[in-house]
């Protein structure tokens, strides 16, 4: 008997191992089943029973079990929790703590704890911050830990406070101990520019000014330029803990309505901020811009003081130029106005002949009532000032590539263009949309910019915009290389290091070097974190416009309002399209597209939507969308098209052609 045993034992164990195992992810539904699907794109039914070991993302090793001919998933191991660190709400079962994560399809609420947070009193849809602590496949039951509390409910700055939690962003301005905010040794030997007529231009409300400027026309041609940038290394000691704080931080973070400053406020606001009639320290760059707008000669960097005659704004200063309104500051400032202007002109020409100039856009400006409860978008459209500054900036990190290359020192913005792996790919689509190219010329920065002004000048924005799936990435860089997005040899931002600690560890380097110091570089870690950084601060942007977006269009759902939208995202499920008038970003399913699924084929890589085999829909159309939902639990805008497919106008001819050469 023991021996037969020990045979039925080895049969069970031969046929367990002979059954098939695969690998995959965990794709919950709305309802009690889901999916398992492996990176081959086969998907396997996983029943009900074995959806309560996991969570929708979950990295999982199962068997293939065969049943009346249907394949289905047998859980067997957890490779990876979906769930880590997260956002979630409070709520109770029998009194029981428990929290629901903030994420769509993990609509389970997890057994929670929170030891460390005892004089918290919890509350029903309390939010808060938490992470997996037993999982149910490798410990049979899930149990979560609750870390930070972040607000009730109901709390008005919930857009806010949920995004910087969420990204792990901190929420208040740091602060300074006491006597820490003294000017450093070096701001003794700085050049005296206080008579200099500069002036500040930024918006009405701007409070951290860091950049002033003055230029002048020159008798021989040409301009004159002086880039003043704020200089918080004169406050800010290398090791400080003001510096480790920016350093940790990276950026000022910018939400709606709100910014989280990378420095104290009596440094970004008072101290270093370039306020109008107050004398201030300094990094400078003085260039000359030839009459073609070209960089002349060798710019020069010096500390100095300086003193702004006045704060414009964008508006006041763009409606003078325009529209020959009044300007009401000192008539002296004229003068260096006009040709700011006119070199900001033949700046912008020379980079739209010679490098890549971006199209303008508006920014969408979120207006808040007395409580903090949004009520309006506006759309800020790109005016000659905002140009005049950018073209201004734009020159100032040229200058700086330039004499940070010399030394082999310096953080630069650098981009790749195209991803060499993708290039052949690329020319293939090139060539297929009547453009002659090689890999060869796309992989130099003078062919990939002169591709990118060619494709603007033929205003094919379905192109460009199918383009971007190839693209690298821009990446901050301890060593000169070329900035392929802007058609530049060399890129190093210095011009906002109140709001930027790369821009403040430049500052260090060019004053160190101005110094007849030895510069160190950054170690390449240091790029690497602020670009972690980066992403992060726009993502959690993204993330409280989203919510407060559908706050505010909430009225928009109710009185059935119409808007016209870009198409500028298709998936397998859908498109989405950014409304004209603010800016916002609603997804519109497919059944809201045509009424027969079958007949319609949303692909991704053409960037086209077809229907009875005619592409009607291409990224970059504009559309007509009415907005059906406005989910504020899950952030999300719900529309459909105003016209059925069916009474949309017929593309023309030549443009439907190219469409179908392309498929």
């Amino acid at each position: 008997m023991l021996q037969n045993s020990e045979l039925l034992k080895q049969l069970k164990q031969q046929i367990q191992e002979s059954v098939p195992k695969i690998e995959g992810t965990i794709k919950a539904t709305e309802k009690s089943y889901g999916f398992l699907e492996t990176d081959k794109g086969k998907s396997y039914f996983v029943a009900p029973p074995e959806m309560k070991k996991v969570l929708h993302g979950d990295r999982v090793i199962a068997k293939v079990i065969s049943k009346n001919g249907k394949d289905s998933a047998e859980l067997e191991s957890l490779v990876e929790p979906a769930l880590n660190r997260f956002i979630g709400r409070v709520t109770f079962y029998k009194e029981h703590l428990q929290v629901l994560p903030d994420y769509h399809l993990l609509n389970r609420a997890l057994p929670a704890v929170a030891p460390d947070l005892k004089e918290i009193e919890f509350k029903e849809g309390d939010w808060v911050v938490a992470e997996l602590k037993q999982h149910a496949m490798s410990q049979n039951r899930f149990q979560v830990c609750i870390t930070r509390w972040i607000a009730r409910d109901q709390d008005n700055g919930l857009p806010w406070l949920v995004a910087l939690a969420k990204h792990q962003l901190p929420t208040d301005a740091p602060q300074a101990e006491e006597g820490a905010l003294v000017e450093l040794p070096d701001c003794s030997h700085r050049r005296d520019l206080t008579a200099l007529s500069m002036f500040t231009i930024d918006n009405h409300s701007t409070r951290d000014m860091d950049d002033a400027l003055y230029a002048e026309a020159l008798a021989e041609g040409g301009w004159r330029l002086v880039i003043g940038i704020a200089d918080p290394s004169a406050y800010v000691a290398e090791g400080s803990t003001l510096d480790k704080i920016a350093r940790e931080r990276g950026y000022t973070t910018y939400l709606p309505g709100k910014n989280v400053p990378m420095l104290p406020r009596q440094l970004s606001d008072e101290l270093c901020s370039l306020q109008a009639h107050v004398r201030r320290p300094a990094l400078c760059c003085e260039v000359l811009i030839g009459t073609d707008g070209s960089i002349t000669g060798t710019p020069s960097f010096f500390t100095a003081w300086i003193e702004s005659k006045a704060k414009l704004s964008y508006d006041e200063i763009s409606n003078w130029l325009e529209l020959g309104e009044p300007l009401y500051h000192d008539i002296n400032l004229q003068t260096p106005l006009q040709a700011l202007k006119e070199l900001a002109e033949a700046s912008n020409l020379w980079r739209q002949n010679n490098a890549v100039v971006f199209t303008d856009r508006p920014d969408y400006r979120f207006r808040f009532d007395a409580e903090g409860k949004v009520f309006a978008v506006v759309s800020d459209p790109r005016r000659i000032a905002h140009r005049m500054v950018e073209e201004a900036m734009v020159v100032a990190n040229i200058c700086a590539a330039q004499f940070l290359a010399k030394h082999n020192v310096g953080l630069f913005n650098t981009h790749i263009g195209f991803e060499p792996e993708k290039l052949a790919e690329v020319v293939s689509l090139l060539i297929e949309n009547g453009y002659s190219t090689s890999v060869e010329t796309l992989g130099t920065i003078e062919g990939y910019s002169a591709f990118r002004r060619q494709l603007q000048a033929d205003n094919n924005l379905w192109l460009e915009m199918r383009l971007r799936r190839y693209q690298g990435y821009v990446l901050t860089q301890n060593h000169p290389a070329p900035h392929y997005g802007m058609g530049l040899l060399g890129y190093a931002t210095w011009t906002s290091p109140i709001r930027k600690y790369s821009d403040l560890l430049n500052h260090r380097l060019i004053k160190a070097i101005l110094s007849d110091e030895t510069p160190v570089s950054p170690a390449p870690e240091v790029g690497e974190k602020l670009d972690q950084q980066r992403i992060a601060s726009r993502v959690a942007e993204r993330d409280a416009s989203q919510w407060l977006y559908c706050q505010l269009l909430t009225s928009a759902v109710e009185a059935e309002t119409v808007f016209e939208g870009e198409i500028f995202d298709i998936s397998r499920g859908g498109m989405r399209v950014r409304l004209v008038e603010n800016g916002a970003t609603p997804f519109i399913p497919g059944g809201m597209i045509h009424s027969e699924r079958k007949e319609m084929t949303l692909d991704n890589h053409s960037g086209c939507i077809m229907i009875k085999g005619k592409a009607v829909y291409r990224l970059g159309d504009l559309v007509t969308v009415q907005l059906i939902k406005a989910d504020e639990v899950r952030r999300s805008l719900i529309g459909k098209l105003v016209l059925p497919v069916e009474d949309k106008a017929a593309i023309p001819d030549e443009t439907q052609q190219q469409t179908e050469v392309t498929e």
